[in-house]
């Protein structure tokens, strides 16, 4: 089997990121000729239902009570003890920071590497192939990946699953891990509550506005662009380091990589660590004085000129259309 590690969120919903997971393992066990099996912690509620809809044929629970304070070194050791029962070829993972560590906790205790940042995953007869993000996202490198269980994250913004019929059936088994309370280990000690509704990560559309739109005051005319095609507002790190945006809605290498529908760039030089958040994006609209700026010359499409004029007439024209229409 593959075996997917998967997450819930507040709601106990499946996260993006696992649902990509998730199509990725099923990718890979079409290719094997094996069934998909997921790995969760704490109680069932909905996620077998949910997971059954998508082809999964087995889902692990891993129960204990020092998995419920999210620690990655407590979830490591428990996912090394039931990887090491079930010997899969292979164990996929989001690529965020608390589940890389618990996977490369697990990979230790197994004895194998770790994968990081795949963007691709190609299986083999023996040696694997995987392309995955090295220096922040600036490069590419095709790595092979020899093991008798393949250990690998996967970034976001993968490509899109092949269809899969739902599983006939799903069998839960319970697991629960003999973790030590006794070792020292990091634990969480605080969570706090995202903003509802819309996220950078998960909005369709995002407009982002950097040193050309000027002040703090100049984001209102992005928020009602942003609000009239269902989207977001995010921003550039000068943005943040100027105070204009919170750095939540940072876009970049030190913010958040994004992969909308459309990126709109306004006023954003596209500095690398800001190409490395908004490149898996399906496509960018650059808004700039600039024609050689590099948002410029890498975006689907550019219009040059200043954000303070384009901008309004790009509200003022889809009002104009609203109002047609009513």
């Amino acid at each position: 089997m593959v075996l997917a590690v998967v997450e819930r969120d507040g709601d106990g919903a499946l996260t993006a990121e696992s649902a990509e997971v998730l199509a990725t393992a099923r990718d890979l066990a079409e290719q094997l000729g094996v069934p998909v099996a997921a790995v969760a912690v704490g109680e069932a509620g909905d996620l077998p239902d949910d997971l059954a809809k998508r082809g999964v044929a087995a889902l692990h629970l891993l129960q204990h009570e020092l998995l419920a304070d999210g620690g990655p070194a407590c979830l490591g050791e428990a996912l090394g003890v039931l990887v090491a029962a079930l010997r899969p070829p292979a164990v996929i993972a989001a690529d965020r920071d608390g589940t890389v560590e618990a996977m490369a906790w697990a990979a230790a205790a197994v004895g194998v590497p770790l994968a990081t940042a795949c963007t691709e995953i190609r299986p083999g007869a023996g040696e694997w192939e995987v392309t995955r993000e090295r220096s922040g996202g600036v490069l590419l490198e095709d790595a092979v990946l020899d093991a008798p269980v393949r250990f690998a994250t996967l970034r976001p913004g993968a490509p899109a699953p092949s269809e899969t019929g739902a599983a006939a059936e799903i069998a839960v088994h319970v697991v629960v891990p003999d973790l030590d309370a006794s070792v020292p280990r990091a634990r969480l000690v605080e969570r706090r509550q995202r903003a509802a509704g819309m996220t950078l990560s998960t909005a369709p559309v995002v407009v982002a506005g950097g040193r050309g739109v000027g002040s703090a005051e100049g984001y209102a005319v992005l928020e009602e662009l942003a609000g009239l095609v269902g989207g977001v507002v995010g921003c550039s790190r000068v943005a943040t380091n100027n105070g204009w945006r919170p750095h939540s809605d940072q876009v970049g290498l030190t913010g958040t990589r994004i992969s909308p529908d459309l990126y709109l760039a306004c006023g954003i030089s596209g500095a690398t660590q800001h190409w490395v958040g908004c490149m898996n994006a399906r496509a960018i609209l650059a808004v700039n004085t600039d024609p050689e700026a590099p948002m410029v010359t890498r975006a689907t499409w550019a219009v040059i000129g200043d954000v303070h004029a384009v901008l309004p007439a790009v509200v003022a024209e889809i009002r104009r259309r609203v109002d047609d229409r009513s």
